[in-house]
């Protein structure tokens, strides 16, 4: 197991900075004003994770990917704490000559095997499901 660590300063009002374990800055506001909140930043952090995942197997399945943008819309409880219950990602990958079965096995093979945050927030009780279109350019 590896140790991780990181670091977040309140600033003023909801605001905080926070450093990555990598020494990275981000900015976090749970007012929204000078940055995005905590919760916002997970979602980030799952499209992040699963984007890397797909145009890294697209890349290695040589696929000619342009670019690769996830799209998520979650449902947040209405009760505390208000955890996601549900997020849908949407890919939309565009590129050259790019099959749909690689794209479908990119993005199920980040969902199910790759990509730590989404196997965390699903073992969390998230439904996370997702979909794909691709794009020519």
């Amino acid at each position: 197991m590896s140790e991780s660590k990181a670091s977040v300063t309140w600033q003023e009002k909801k605001a905080f900075l926070g450093v990555s374990p990598s020494g990275h800055h981000v900015q976090i506001d749970a007012d929204k004003e000078n940055g995005a909140s905590p919760m916002e930043l997970i979602l980030l952090g799952l499209g992040g994770c699963a984007s890397y995942d797909v145009v890294s197997i697209l890349q290695k399945s040589r696929q000619e990917v342009t670019d690769v943008r996830c799209e998520l819309t979650a449902n947040r409880a209405e009760t505390v704490p208000a955890v996601y219950t549900d997020i849908h990602m949407h890919f939309i990958v565009t590129g050259q000559n790019i099959k749909d079965k690689q794209v479908e096995k990119a993005v199920n093979l980040s969902a199910e095997k790759y990509c730590s945050a989404s196997r965390m927030l699903v073992q969390g009780g998230v439904n996370i499901t997702h979909d794909f279109e691709v794009v020519a350019g």
